[in-house]
């Protein structure tokens, strides 16, 4: 580990001198409030909805943003992995601005991009394929390691406190998200890759790092859904990895996390059934880990449906009665909401053109066509209608938003085998794909504007960075083509646009500070900070 000065980065500031570090804290219970001057969580708060209040930045004025300062990555020394691209949601409190690469966390004066400490981890192992940022308690900034590190630093400093090691990278469990820090939990999820381990997730005390509970993504012996799986063993090397951060609803005290694949992957040969909690959105009591209800969206995948997109938080007037709701527009298709007190079901619609599901179950969750599982000759099915990027809900248009691909892929299976392992199969996109961006009623499932991305050159097929919604009736998110793009939230209609020098590559936040409004987005290895000129 080590501290740089911040002279160890390249600022291109247009704005004024930078101001020494602030002291930083963070009371536990304005973690998770309505994001005005701070941005204290992954999504901004604890609904995941990615919506703030904030209306300087209008219609009327957006053509009058422009950019103020840039932040960009550099003299990094020896590392592992390729050129660094800012993959997290940046977190705010203070003046104080955290951002992360693998191996990396970063503290910037908000006001001019200019860096305050560095701090940098030589990890032993663990993929580096993102990080998406940290968690904030009191002083204390979490940071996870590639190899599975928590690690809590003094938020002011970058001073190291502790460090805790939950996961065995040996194993090929690797870590990317941003921990979630509830009341006196610091929460985190785990990666691994189609290697046959199960998922997990941990909660740890803030202050001495020691583990509070693990909840496992697979059951173990004496759960009655160990039935949907052939045996226990089966169970255990099933996946169901939680490495993209859940939500959380105070009043109900639980957690809403999304899990991921199926493991083997693409062979469903060797684990017959539904193969719970894996692909599941499950509802988790924040205290215990203890769970109260679940919903499968994908049952017994064999497609790497990776169920990792968050589950929206929102409140809705349902046939005259107040009701609890979560949305989730999910990998394989399927937009869902669900009663989030109880689990139950209201709305599972398909939001891309998909016909690999024969209809639903009694709960509504999909059911497979076998036919549609991968084979030796190739069997087509969708691409991933979306990925790990954010969607967005705006409380005042009542809409829910994500960017997604409507396009085509075949499946290969590599391995017939009884008892397969890892991928055991390959997939290849065929045909032109369609790149949109969506905005969804989540009360009927239905499509209410829909805008097409240019497809030039047949761009890859994972589109849609991380989306932001204002009450002003602004939509911010970016294309594949390197451009950070403004819409109105209502119509859809394009309000303004700026090219910068990658494709945008994180969640755009935006913020109050000296009584100006401020839109921040990451793009490859730069941060890019824009306000109106005044």
């Amino acid at each position: 580990m080590r501290l740089a000065s911040a002279l160890c980065a390249a600022v291109v500031a247009l704005a004024g001198p930078a101001l020494a570090a602030p002291n930083v804290s963070l009371g536990p219970n304005a973690i998770g409030k309505p994001p005005i001057d701070n941005w204290t969580t992954f999504n901004g708060d604890y609904t995941g909805q990615r919506y703030s209040t904030l209306i300087q930045i209008t219609p009327a004025n957006v053509n009058q943003i422009a950019q103020q300062w840039v932040y960009k990555i550099t003299n990094l020394g020896p590392q592992r992995g390729a050129k660094p691209v800012i993959k997290c949601t940046p977190l705010l409190v203070n003046g104080v601005l955290y951002i992360t690469i693998p191996d990396h966390l970063f503290a910037l004066d908000a006001r001019t991009g200019k860096e305050l400490w560095h701090y940098d981890w030589a990890d032993h192992g663990g993929h580096l394929i993102g990080q998406r940022g940290v968690g904030i308690w009191k002083t204390t900034v979490y940071f996870l390691a590639p190899d599975n590190w928590l690690i809590a630093l003094d938020a002011t400093t970058g001073k190291e406190l502790w460090r805790k090691n939950f996961a065995d990278a040996r194993k090929q469990y690797f870590s990317t998200s941003a921990p979630l820090v509830v009341k006196d939990h610091v929460i985190v999820g785990v990666g691994g890759d189609a290697m046959d381990m199960p998922g997990f997730l941990d909660s740890f005390d803030p202050v001495t790092g020691n583990l509070q509970w693990t909840w496992w993504s697979t059951p173990r012996t004496g759960d009655p859904v160990l039935k949907t799986w052939p045996n226990e063993a089966t169970s255990e090397h099933g996946g169901g990895m939680t490495w993209m951060p859940g939500t959380y609803d105070p009043e109900l005290n639980l957690l809403f996390w999304p899990t991921g694949n199926t493991n083997p992957v693409f062979a469903g040969q060797g684990r017959p059934g539904a193969n719970l909690w894996t692909e599941s959105i499950v509802a988790l009591d924040a205290d215990s880990g203890k769970l109260k209800w679940y919903f499968q969206v994908s049952p017994h995948d064999t497609h790497d449906f990776d169920n990792t997109t968050a589950p929206i938080l929102f409140d809705r007037v349902i046939d005259g009665k107040p009701r609890k709701l979560v949305s989730q527009a999910a990998r394989n298709g399927f937009f869902v909401t669900l009663d989030r007190v109880t689990g139950e079901y209201l709305v599972v619609k398909p939001f891309v053109p998909l016909d690999y599901y024969s209809g639903l179950s009694p709960q509504g969750e999909p059911i497979p066509i076998p036919d549609k599982d991968p084979s030796v000759g190739g069997s087509i099915n969708i691409v991933n209608a979306t990925n790990w990027e954010a969607p967005a809900y705006n409380r005042r248009t009542g809409l829910f938003y994500v960017n997604s691909v409507e396009g085509l892929a075949i499946y290969y299976l590599t391995d017939d085998s009884a008892h397969p392992s890892g991928y055991s199969g390959t997939g290849a996109t065929i045909g032109l794909s369609r790149r949109v961006l969506k905005a969804i009623d989540p009360l009927t499932g239905h499509s209410v504007w829909t805008h097409e991305y240019p497809n030039l050159n047949n761009a890859p097929v994972t589109v849609g960075p991380s989306i932001l919604t204002t009450a002003a009736n602004l939509l911010i998110t970016g294309d594949d083509q390197k451009n950070l793009i403004i819409y109105s939230a209502d119509k859809g209609d394009v309000l303004w646009h700026h090219g910068v020098t990658a494709n945008q590559s994180d969640g755009p936040i935006t913020y109050m500070l000296d009584g100006k409004q401020w839109i921040l987005v990451g793009a490859g290895d730069s941060l890019y900070a824009y306000s109106l000129n005044k």
